[in-house]
């Protein structure tokens, strides 16, 4: 973060990763560690133990994340004794925590690491959760220095999220419990607090006096990329709206928190998420639209329907728009159009402050015309930089009348930061965790609330009845998603 939040406890020593062979921890867990290896950032006696439910050796492992490595990571951040140092922490142990065994085997491997700090990081299907924080309980690796991080999602409604969080939360006190968006690593998406809250140039304006409304857009290129057995039944709700656009949402309208400690924080985006209006049945027909892609084009090539690369017909959304209000003083009355789909035109997240038309335009008797509302995107993926539209006046002597253009102000911060090495999101969380600040992780209020607000909307599709419209792969979604907003007068930033 900006500055360091609340530590809850002393680095830990050994690293113990679940899911250890999995695509996450080949593609980014062990090239971020790796990263952090090379940069000084690691302490000389943490051990990361690699876990999966194959019997390996640990030079077999070693060999698999060598591999990892060379893949996933750019040419010049190989350095061959770097990658030999890094190996030398690396050990592995099999767990097969479906059935419930390997912990002792585990516990024997710590040894007299078991009475010093332990990080626990479950790469592994969110079923996994519980049964595997129960295994360390009974194996005693589940100590008071102890400490456990989840991957998203957790559970898949509110009440599967509080067994989760109640069985994690029997072997590991909440604040040894780090649970995991990564959107929350992305330096843009921290650089929102900065924007915000170390500028007197927005703070004062962000607020339903002169906002009209704010967009938030997560749109995907890809298709199920075989997640077939995950996706189907989750959906573009659950799967990026539960997450990922409401952190983005809470971080954006929250209000300002005494500091940038974790706690101060968290506590502000959970109020904002707690003033989310719930949706009723009646809600959802006019402001919520769902959709799934058929066949089409993206980037030129052709892409099979979602239906035909499942393999079967589906209910499955795999787009969703929202029309969302916030019950506080600040926001009342400013909608928040949140959008999100996949095989669409362009890979983006980004965000749209669309700021209120000045009250009277003194332009308008000589000839200026209409004055465009001021707006500011912020741009979070692929490209990192934020750009505020203004009126400003074209040059020339105004013999016809005073001319006035929208032009765009450019903060590019990749250029702003040129030669500083734009770090994988999970170095920083996976630093976090290690050295026990939970400012970038999400607390199990904030969890609930979310789930509280995705629920309601859940249970008003169901009772309406609401089925996924069509579009086409490559488009932007059904154009019931377009009169969504423009039925306001509004239209998407595309």
């Amino acid at each position: 973060m900006l500055s360091k939040g609340t530590k809850v406890s002393v680095k830990v020593e050994t690293l113990v990763l679940f899911g250890a062979t999995g695509d996450l921890a080949q593609r980014m867990l062990f090239p971020s560690l790796y990263n952090l290896h090379l940069d000084g950032l690691l302490a000389g006696e943490l051990t990361i133990i690699g876990s999966g439910r194959s019997k390996r050796d640990r030079s077999a492992f070693q060999g698999q994340v060598r591999e990892a490595l060379a893949e996933h990571l750019p040419a010049d951040r190989i350095e061959e004794a770097g990658v030999e140092n890094f190996l030398e922490r690396i050990d592995y142990c099999a767990i097969d925590a479906g059935a419930g065994t390997g912990y002792e085997e585990l516990a024997a491997l710590l040894g007299d690491r078991l009475g010093r700090p332990i990080g626990v990081y479950l790469s592994t299907p969110p079923s996994m959760f519980g049964p595997i924080a129960q295994g360390l309980r009974a194996a005693n690796i589940a100590c008071a220095e102890c400490r456990i991080a989840m991957e998203k999602p957790i559970g898949h409604d509110l009440a599967s999220s509080r067994d989760v969080n109640a069985q994690v939360g029997d072997a590991f006190a909440e604040d040894r419990v780090f649970r995991i968006d990564h959107y929350l690593g992305k330096e843009t998406v921290q650089n929102l607090l900065a924007l915000r809250f170390a500028n007197m140039l927005f703070e004062p304006l962000w607020n339903a006096q002169a906002i009209d409304h704010v967009q938030i857009t997560v749109a995907e290129t890809v298709g199920l990329e075989g997640r077939v057995s995950y996706y189907d039944g989750v959906g573009a709700l659950k799967d990026m709206v539960q997450n990922h656009m409401l952190q983005l949402l809470a971080i954006i309208a929250m209000e300002p928190p005494s500091s940038v400690s974790s706690t101060a924080v968290r506590d502000e985006k959970v109020k904002l998420l707690r003033s989310l209006r719930r949706m009723t049945a009646e809600d959802v027909k006019a402001h919520s639209v769902k959709g799934q892609y058929t066949s089409g084009a993206v980037n030129g090539g052709a892409v099979a329907g979602y239906a035909d690369e499942l393999g079967d017909p589906s209910n499955t959304e795999t787009f969703v728009a929202l029309k969302a209000y916030i019950d506080n003083w600040r926001w009342k009355g400013v909608p928040f159009y949140l959008r999100t789909g996949k095989r669409m035109p362009q890979r983006k997240s980004e965000v749209l402050i669309q700021f209120k038309p000045v009250p009277h335009n003194i332009f308008a008797r000589v000839g200026a015309g209409k004055l465009n509302a001021n707006s500011m995107i912020i741009n979070l993926q692929p490209e990192e930089n934020i750009r505020v539209k203004v009126m400003a006046k074209q040059p020339g002597l105004d013999r016809e009348g005073v001319k006035l253009k929208e032009v765009t102000m450019d903060v590019s911060l990749s250029h702003s930061f040129a030669g500083e090495r734009r770090r994988i999101a999970y170095e920083r969380l996976l630093l976090d965790f290690i050295e026990g600040d939970q400012t970038l992780f999400v607390r199990r209020d904030e969890v609930e609330a979310q789930w509280q607000w995705i629920d309601s909307i859940r249970d008003a599709w169901g009772q309406v009845d609401m089925a996924p419209q069509n579009y086409t792969a490559g488009s932007w979604g059904p154009s019931s998603a377009i009169a969504l907003i423009e039925r306001d007068g509004a239209s998407w930033h595309d």
